[in-house]
C-alpha cells in the first residue's frame, strides 16, 4: 500500500513524465489515489513550488498558513482553520491569492478548529477557545453564534441540506441543528443506553448523501456510523497500529459510494473503508510516500465540485473523480491534495 515515488526531472513548469507520478497503491496494483500537489502560502500558489503550473509571473506575497486543522473547499477557494494564527485562511485557486478571515473585537476567533462553508458564502467555524460555533456572513461579518458559557466544547462541523452538525467534546455527542433557525433538533447517539453507540471524544464529523453521520471518536480509537436520526449502525476500527486500527483518528470524510476515509494523526496515514467497515487501502506514510507523505495530519475533506482546477495534474490515462484534501501541521506542505482516479 506504500506510495510510488520516482525522482522528478526536467523543467518545473512542464507536465511531469508518466514515471514521476506518486500513486497509491504502487504497481503492479491499479492506482486508485494520486498525490497531486501541496501548498502552504500564497507564494506557493503563483511561484516555483508544488503549485508550479499556476505560475503567472507576478510577485507573490508570503501569506502563510502556520498550523492548520480543518479544511474545506467551495467555489475554487480552500478554507483552512489556522490554530496558531487564530484565523481562517482562504486560498483562491483562480486568482492565486490568499486572504484571511480574521475579524477583531467581539467577532474575533481564539482557537478555530474546523470550518464549513454554505453555498451562499456563510462560514461556520468551531472555536474551541471560545467554546462556540461562530457564524460569518459572505461579507465576513459575524452574524451569529451557537453556544453559551459552559454549554459545549465544539470541534467538528458539517453541513447537509437544512441541518448543521457539530461534535461536542464536553458532552460526548454530535449536536444536530436546524440550520436556518439554529435550533437544536437532537443529539447523537440518540440512544444513550446503547454502549456500542457511545462517543468518548467525538472530534470530526461528515455526512453522506443519505444523511448517515460519520464521526471520528479520537478517545474511542474508532470511527462510528449513525443513521440520519442518530441511531448507531456500525463501528470501524479499534485501538492499535495495524491496518484497520487507529491510534489517533481525527479527520473523516465519505464519498458518494459510501467509502469512508479516516485520518490517523499518529500513524500518520489515511485509511479507506467500505460501508461495512472493510479496509480497502491506505496512503500517506512519510517514509515511503515522497511528496505525498503526511506530517502530523489533522483535517480531511472530500470534494467533487472543484476537480477542474486539478485535472491537469492527473496521470495520463486517468481522470479525477473527486479530491481528498488533508492538512499537515508540520512542514511546509500545509495542505496536501490527492485525487481519486478513474480510467479515462
Amino acid at each position: 500500500m506504500a506510495a510510488l515515488l520516482v525522482v522528478a526531472a526536467g523543467c518545473a513548469t512542464k507536465k511531469p513524465a508518466p514515471s514521476n507520478y506518486t500513486v497509491f497503491p504502487p504497481p503492479p496494483d491499479e492506482p486508485r489515489i494520486q498525490y497531486l500537489m501541496s501548498f502552504g502560502s500564497e507564494s506557493d500558489l503563483g511561484g516555483p513550488s508544488k503549485f508550479s503550473e499556476f505560475i503567472v509571473g507576478a510577485q507573490r506575497e508570503f501569506r502563510p498558513i502556520w498550523k492548520p486543522y480543518g479544511v474545506t473547499i467551495r467555489d475554487g477557494k480552500v478554507y483552512v482553520c489556522d490554530t496558531q494564527a487564530a484565523n481562517v485562511s482562504i486560498s483562491d485557486l483562480a486568482k492565486r491569492k490568499v486572504e484571511y478571515l480574521k475579524p477583531g473585537g467581539l467577532a474575533a476567533m481564539k482557537l478555530p478548529i474546523n470550518v464549513a462553508v454554505d453555498k451562499d458564502g456563510t462560514c461556520y467555524v468551531t472555536d474551541i477557545g471560545r467554546n462556540q460555533v461562530l457564524i460569518y456572513g459572505a461579507d465576513q461579518s459575524l452574524v451569529g453564534q451557537l453556544g453559551s458559557k459552559g454549554e459545549m466544547r465544539p470541534c467538528g462541523i458539517a453541513l447537509d441540506n437544512d441541518r448543521l452538525y457539530v461534535t461536542d467534546l464536553s458532552n460526548h455527542c454530535v449536536r444536530v441543528y436546524n440550520k436556518a433557525k439554529r435550533e437544536l433538533l437532537f443529539t447523537v447517539p440518540r440512544n444513550a443506553a446503547d454502549e456500542k453507540g457511545k462517543l468518548l471524544s467525538p472530534t470530526n464529523v461528515a455526512v453522506d448523501q443519505k444523511g448517515r453521520i460519520y464521526v471520528s471518536d479520537t478517545g474511542g480509537f474508532a470511527a462510528k456510523i449513525y443513521d440520519a436520526e442518530g441511531n448507531h449502525l456500525r463501528t470501524i476500527g479499534d485501538l492499535g497500529v495495524t491496518p484497520g486500527q487507529f491510534a489517533l483518528p481525527k479527520g473523516i470524510g465519505v464519498d458518494r459510494e459510501s467509502r469512508v476515509y479516516v485520518l490517523d494523526a499518529a500513524a500518520p496515514v489515511v485509511q479507506m473503508f467500505d460501508l461495512e467497515g472493510k479496509l480497502l487501502m491506505f496512503f500517506g506514510q512519510p517514509k515511503d510516500s515522497g511528496p505525498g507523505g503526511l506530517y502530523l495530519p489533522a483535517g480531511l475533506s472530500i470534494d467533487y465540485d472543484n476537480v477542474g482546477f486539478f485535472q491537469k495534474f492527473a496521470a495520463p490515462g486517468f481522470k479525477l473523480e473527486y479530491l481528498i484534501l488533508v492538512t499537515n501541521q508540520v512542514g511546509p506542505q500545509k495542505v496536501s491534495i490527492y485525487g481519486f482516479l478513474r480510467k479515462a
